[in-house]
C-alpha cells in the first residue's frame, strides 16, 4: 500500500512540475496568455456566470503577474545550463548550482499555481466544485493508467 501511496505522490508531482514547465514554456515561447486557456475551459465546462468569469479572470490576471518573474528566471536558467553543456567542458558545480536556483523556482511556481487554482476553486458553486472534482479524479486516473505503462 505505502509503494502505491508513493507511486502515486511522485506521480502527482511529476503532473505538477510538467504543468509547471508546460506553462512556462508555453509562455516563453508565445503560446499565448497562460490564463487564457483555464478561463475558456472553466467557462465552457463549467457553465461560468459573466459574474464568475470577471472574477477568474481577475484571478488569472493577477496569477500572471505573480508567476512573469518566475517564467523569466525558468528561461534564463535554461539557457545558462545549456551555455553550460556546450561549452566543451562541463562544470558540474556550476550546473549543480544552476539545477538548485531551477529548483527554487519551480517550488515557487507550484506554489503560485496551488494558490491560483485554489482561489479559482472558492468562486465555483458547489455544483460547479463537484463537477471540477469529478473531471479532476478522471484526469488523475487516466495520468495513473499511462504511469504505470
Amino acid at each position: 500500500m505505502k509503494l502505491t501511496r508513493t507511486k502515486i505522490l511522485i506521480a502527482a508531482l511529476t503532473l505538477t512540475l510538467l504543468g509547471a514547465v508546460a506553462v512556462a514554456q508555453g509562455h516563453m515561447h508565445g503560446g499565448g496568455m497562460p490564463g487564457d486557456h483555464m478561463l475558456r475551459f472553466m467557462t465552457d465546462y463549467l457553465d461560468l456566470t459573466d459574474a464568475q468569469q470577471t472574477q477568474a479572470k481577475d484571478i488569472l490576471d493577477k496569477g500572471k503577474a505573480s508567476m512573469e518573474p518566475l517564467f523569466q528566471q525558468m528561461g534564463q536558467t535554461h539557457s545558462d545550463i545549456a551555455q553550460v553543456v556546450h561549452s566543451g567542458s562541463f562544470d558540474e558545480a556550476k550546473v549543480r548550482s544552476l539545477a538548485a536556483q531551477q529548483s527554487q523556482a519551480m517550488q515557487e511556481m507550484i506554489v503560485q499555481k496551488a494558490r491560483i487554482d485554489s482561489q479559482l476553486f472558492q468562486i465555483l458553486t458547489p455544483d460547479q466544485k463537484a463537477k471540477m472534482l469529478k473531471h479532476e479524479a478522471q484526469h488523475e486516473h487516466r495520468f495513473m493508467k499511462h504511469a504505470e505503462q
